[in-house]
């Protein structure tokens, strides 16, 4: 008579060798590679929303505490209006019917999965819901809207800057987006034919952090600095509100971007998928890890002492420079680029300085120049990419968002006007724009209490 552990073990070997006898290998159904690949679209979605809160933490941090709710506020109300330009007008612009330079404006995006959810619809295996792709992409436009409200705050106007955010969203991004994503010129035969190669940017080195960074620039330049910021050729120093609320931001978006660039694949139907959405997350974590020890000891060698918020913005820069390709890299190398990439924002903070451009969060250098380098980079691990591809989209790219931000920005400074006043920007935009400030016991609001 069989014991009771004896019978369990026969009936443990017959499941098993049930399932050994299934191949690993078969290849998924449709419906289930369609809702992997959807699936993947809304986590990387709202992985990348989350960014927003990185963005918003980071950012509040580094402004000193009189603008620490307006800093709030404009990221909170940035993401609205560039949730809504993107329905209204940006999604079908960047995506709908590119003729090559920009795709059908003016039309309102509505879900369309009719074709997929008739009776008996042929499921495409490389599909996804409308509403995935929607989300998923409007989350992008959002977090370039987010670089340009770091650069230039302290001192600008608060609807000035909404109205900015309303063209920058609807109309600069999903244009130069179009180019590329939207398979428009940069994306075209005729295009490879004439450079080696189509422009290639996986998750947006330029699509998304060089165009804020563009933006940002044109926006601090026309703007102008703080007020007392470069006094007889120095620079007066206006440390941030709280360098945790800064470290918590930095982490944010630490996270946020493994739904950036893991998502970016687009699929998660095979495991050819699965393995390249798992590299991609090493390479992103590689490169940050790269920026922010890079940062950490090129700040102590240069200045003798390590700056936090250098090692911070390191960290950024290393996931900026590893968002066009972190597919390809071997995690050695992904470390190396997102190295190089937080030893050009540490530079290039001080070079901005000395021109007197004055950014905030340290934006320019993190998206702008770091976007740049790593679209360059793609070239180096990426053997369907040329470096004179790569430049050529690059210097279209940036043309035409300096031409269209500082037409916008001259606009509506000529026009409304885009700088608080002086009396305004000493008192601090939280209490000129608001009414409110964001810590009321330890500013003036203290003496109500």
């Amino acid at each position: 008579m069989f014991k009771k552990s004896t019978v369990q073990k026969l009936i443990l070997a017959i499941m098993g060798a049930g399932l050994i006898s299934v191949p690993v290998t078969a290849a998924p159904s449709a419906d289930s590679s369609y809702i992997f690949n959807t699936l993947l679209f809304l986590i990387g979605g709202f992985l990348v929303m989350w960014m927003a809160a990185g963005f918003a933490m980071l950012e509040a941090g580094l402004v000193r505490s009189k603008n620490v709710a307006d800093i709030c506020v404009k990221n909170v109300a940035l993401y609205g209006v560039a949730c809504i330009m993107w329905m209204l007008m940006g999604y079908n612009l960047m995506y709908e019917d590119v003729s090559g330079l920009f795709g059908t404006f003016f039309h309102i995006w509505s879900p369309n999965d009719a074709a997929t959810l008739a009776d008996g619809a042929e499921i495409d295996p490389a599909g996804y819901s409308a509403g995935s792709d929607f989300f998923f992409q409007m989350v992008f436009v959002a977090t370039t809207a987010s670089i340009v409200s770091g650069t230039v705050a302290e001192r600008i106007k608060l609807f000035p800057f909404l109205i900015f955010t309303v063209i920058l969203a609807g109309v600069i991004y999903p244009i130069q987006g179009s180019w590329e994503w939207g398979g428009g010129w940069l994306n075209s035969a005729s295009f490879s034919d004439s450079f080696g190669a189509e422009f290639s940017d996986f998750a947006g080195s330029t699509l998304v952090h060089s165009t804020g960074g563009w933006a940002a620039l044109m926006g601090a330049i026309i703007l102008g600095p703080r007020l007392g910021r470069y006094i007889d050729g120095k620079v007066k120093p206006m440390p941030g509100s709280s360098m945790p609320l800064a470290t918590l931001g930095t982490f944010i978006l630490w996270v946020g971007w493994f739904g950036f660039n893991g998502a970016s694949q687009l699929a998660l139907g095979t495991i050819s998928d699965a393995v390249s959405v798992s590299n991609i997350f090493v390479n992103t974590n590689m490169a940050a890890a790269g920026g922010a020890v890079t940062a950490l000891l090129v700040t102590k060698a240069v200045y003798g002492k390590v700056d936090l918020s250098m090692v911070l913005n390191g960290a950024l820069a290393g996931l900026v420079s590893i968002t066009a390709e972190p597919l390809t890299p071997e995690p050695w190398s992904a470390t190396l680029i997102g190295g190089i990439g937080g030893a050009l924002a540490v530079f290039a903070v001080p070079l901005l300085d000395k021109l007197k451009i004055d950014d905030v969060v340290g934006a320019i250098s993190v998206h702008l120049v770091c976007g740049i380098w790593g679209t360059l980079a793609v070239a180096i691990t990426n053997p369907d990419a040329t470096f004179l591809a790569q430049f050529v989209g690059l210097l279209a790219i940036g043309a035409f968002v300096v031409a269209t931000s500082s037409a916008t920005w001259l606009a509506l400074k000529y026009t409304m006007g885009i700088r608080l006043e002086a009396e305004n920007e000493e008192r601090g935009s939280d209490l000129a724009e608001l009414g409110m400030e964001a810590y009321p016991e330890f500013g003036t609001g203290s003496q109500k209490f």
